[in-house]
């Protein structure tokens, strides 16, 4: 069996805006910075759980590409309660987590199909992970309304964040050879 955490793997949120004003609006890129990931290769079985107190805004994106300074540490900082506390309820339900049902090769790639419970709610899921960077990547969309969560927004609507995230787990080859 093989454990990871923030201090050897990495999980990332990415979110996408949309709305009448999305111009001026910021996609974001979102660190969870407390998760452990068990991994038992024999049994072929991923278990995950992530604080959903410790999300931390990276940094804004543009087209994809970061882009440092383009948010205030305020605004990071105010991002981030919103995060937990509106979007998560992180007081009502504190852990996400996955559990894998079923890990299968597929042409040099794994899917992963598992159940993910986030915000009060289990649902199924799948889960791609290819090698990339001497690093297996796995990624997941997460479509927030299947859990009961509504899209962050604002300004009545002309200000929101598309309802799929996309979530980006980043573990070393090395570490999962073990």
């Amino acid at each position: 069996m093989v454990h990871f955490d923030a201090s050897s793997a990495d999980c990332l949120v990415l979110t996408l805006k949309e709305g009448l004003l999305s111009a001026v609006a910021h996609d974001l890129k979102i660190r969870v910075t407390k998760f452990v990931i068990i991994i038992d290769e024999q049994k072929r079985t991923i278990e995950a759980r992530f604080d959903a107190n410790s999300l931390r805004v990276v940094c804004a994106m543009r087209d994809g590409v970061e882009s440092p300074g383009s948010l205030s540490t305020a605004n990071m900082r105010d991002i981030e309660r919103t995060i937990v506390r509106d979007v998560l309820a992180s007081g009502t339900y504190p852990e996400i987590r996955f559990v894998s049902t079923g890990v299968r090769e597929q042409r040099g790639a794994y899917v992963i199909k598992g159940t993910l419970t986030l915000h009060g709610t289990v649902r199924p899921i799948t889960v791609r992970a290819r090698l990339e960077n001497q690093r297996y990547v796995a990624e997941a969309r997460v479509y927030q309304p299947d859990f009961g969560i509504r899209p962050y927004s604002a300004m009545l609507g002309a200000l929101k964040v598309q309802a799929d995230v996309t979530v980006r787990i980043a573990i070393p080859v090395l570490a999962a050879a073990h």
